[in-house]
């Protein structure tokens, strides 16, 4: 297994995993995120994990800097797991982001999500806090 940049080339892996996680309407394949901090792991030139990172310049939960390295996405195929393929995507991030100069690396999981729970804390990530959000139609 290796990890690389996400470019063209992995977007139809990228496009159905994505799927997998967010639903078909997560994106076209046309909307490959080909900028720095976007990662797949790839098993034979397939993709069988993303990682897709941004840095948040507004508040983000539980840190104290500006800007923030953000996990907005993770997903590995279910066939891959427990293979240290999150571990490797969540390093290559962690690694873009140190190079870069941020010192917070910060992620958020569904409040039911209990692997994701789990899965954060073993890939080093450290509960601050919970917050349940409210709207409501003006």
């Amino acid at each position: 297994m290796i990890v690389a940049p996400a470019a063209p080339e992995h977007r139809e892996g990228w496009r159905a995993l994505r799927a997998a996680l967010w639903g078909k309407e997560a994106g076209d394949p046309a909307d490959l995120p080909e900028s720095d901090g976007n990662f797949v792991a790839l098993e034979d030139g397939r993709v069988i994990g993303f990682a897709e990172a941004a840095v948040r310049h507004d508040y983000v939960n539980g840190c104290d800097t500006s800007p923030v390295l953000f996990l907005e996405g993770l997903f590995v195929d279910p066939d891959h797991r427990r293979q240290g393929v999150a571990g490797a995507l969540v390093a290559a991030v962690a690694d873009w982001g140190r190079a870069r100069g941020y010192t917070e690396f910060a992620s958020d999981a569904e409040i039911d999500n209990v692997d994701s729970y789990a899965m954060h804390r073993a890939l080093g990530f450290a509960e601050t806090e919970r917050v349940v959000y409210f709207r409501r139609e003006l």
